[in-house]
């Protein structure tokens, strides 16, 4: 069953048929006119990095639940900002009184304020992960290239921090070469939920908050009724709204090693172990095995997943403390305390193993008397030219490249789609990149596309 069999084809029509609205780069060293779309929780904290960037006008804030108390510091930080409970009105009211947009909305939605902000000639900072589904992810990629004066920018801020710039500067000199396997974990009690498993049914229907737009929050998501296990983050547990920790996390530990040794899409994605399978939301673990092939002379990767705090990955002799990088940010509920194995990475190669974290973490090679050995062939790492915020307002004003554009990070949202399709289906998925078809399973292969949006919700689709 081909992408194109869902009706939503590549290359129809313009987006929502709509005319854009011209995005004049700002002069240099003048602010970036903004609009800042889901503004409590993580919302306020890239608000907030914006703000200490002295680059943004504020112009507009939006968010479906402006009552909730969560909204509220934003909304006094800018009290002359205009004020939307519904995107689509954000663009239809004040699109001439900005140029770019930053969405901090759960995971489902990113992908149609995305759609209809490039639509509407807006630079786009997003929150990961990009897009929901293999096909959103496709559809918003080709979106950007359509619209190359247009930044794009996904919220993994280790693409704008030493990780980035030492993992392409030890590749360039050769320190990173041969990668075989790479182990990514991410075990830490960070749980965002402790739902019963045997659920055979959705959450029943709860009083919704005062003022609260329930009908746009859902999106092109189906119909579900209002339950606070769905709000204030507990979205990201379900199948219909977020990607659960693979979707979080993933791009926090995996970008580098994704961009810089070109691994594309995987051939193969095996549920290796799940605990808690359900049809409802994400197990509380699971191992996943991703086999990409030879790319340009650098031989096949196998990259093993591994979530849940009772699902802790083999650790190589030497491998050392597990150092917690304190620049992660916390969630709406608390600070998290380091664990005895925290989110990070393994990096095999034919001659060494490199150890990681996640974020902007850099890597080190083990043993330490490897290290010690390796000290003195280490090139220089060139210093970050600018923060993850910075980069992208820069890039507004056509001063710099976004670091983590649709276009690339696009692919990897493609790879862990796959991979919560594994966890889903409780299945092993062959996939044939040149095509983008699932070979060996068909329920499988119609979700790429996902499930048909609700009725209103089709023209986001439709490029």
């Amino acid at each position: 069953m081909a992408l194109a069999s869902a009706g939503l084809a590549l290359g129809s029509t313009e987006i929502l048929r709509a005319t854009p609205v011209a995005a004049a780069a700002a002069p240099k060293k003048e602010k970036v006119k903004i609009a800042y779309i889901g503004i409590g929780n993580r919302g306020e904290q890239i608000i907030e990095e914006f703000r200490r960037t002295d680059m943004v006008e504020v112009v507009a804030l939006c968010d479906v639940d402006l009552d909730g108390k969560q909204a509220r510091k934003v909304l006094e930080m800018y009290p002359k900002a205009k004020r939307f409970r519904d995107f689509r009105q954000l663009f239809d009211k004040a699109a001439n009184d900005f140029e770019a947009v930053a969405i901090a909305t759960p995971d489902h939605s990113h992908f149609p304020i995305s759609m209809l902000a490039l639509a509407s000639g807006k630079h786009v900072y997003v929150e990961k992960p990009l897009a929901r589904t293999f096909y959103e992810a496709e559809l918003l990629m080709e979106a950007a290239r359509k619209r190359p004066q247009l930044a794009t920018q996904v919220g993994n801020q280790g693409h704008s921090e030493a990780n980035y710039f030492q993992f392409k500067a030890w590749m360039e000199a050769g320190i990173i070469k041969d990668v075989t396997a790479v182990t990514a974990h991410m075990n830490n009690p960070r749980r965002w939920h402790s739902f019963d498993a045997s659920i055979y049914k959705y959450p029943d229907a709860e009083p919704l908050p005062a003022n609260m737009d329930w009908d746009t929050w859902l999106c092109a998501a189906p119909y579900h009724d209002f339950s606070s296990k769905y709000h204030q983050g507990e979205w990201r547990s379900w199948y219909d709204f977020g990607m659960g920790t693979l979707g979080d996390w993933g791009a926090h530990i995996l970008d580098t090693v994704h961009e810089f040794l070109e691994l594309g899409l995987p051939y193969e994605i095996t549920l290796l172990h799940e605990k808690g399978h359900n049809d409802y939301f994400y197990p509380y673990s699971s191992t996943i095995l991703f086999r990409f092939p030879q790319r340009k002379g650098m031989p096949p990767v196998d990259v093993t997943w591994y979530d849940g705090t009772d699902n802790l990955p083999p650790l190589p002799e030497g491998y050392g403390k597990s150092e917690y990088n304190a620049d992660i940010p916390a969630t709406n509920k608390g600070e998290t305390l380091p664990a005895a194995l925290n989110p990070g990475k393994i990096i095999y190669t034919r001659d060494l193993i490199f150890k990681g974290g996640s974020h902007g973490s850099t890597l080190s090679i083990i043993p330490e008397e490897k290290a010690r050995e390796m000290a003195g062939k280490l090139p220089e790492v060139p210093p970050s030219p600018s923060n993850h915020f910075e980069n992208f307002l820069l890039a507004c004003q056509g001063i710099e490249k976004t670091r983590s554009p649709f276009e690339i990070n696009g692919v990897l949202n493609q790879v862990f789609s796959l991979g919560v399709m594994a966890q889903r289906l409780n299945a092993q998925l062959f996939f044939d990149p040149r095509t983008k078809q699932i070979t060996n399973n068909a329920f499988a292969n119609a979700m790429l596309a996902g499930i048909p949006p609700r009725k209103g919700w089709e023209e986001f689709y439709r490029l």
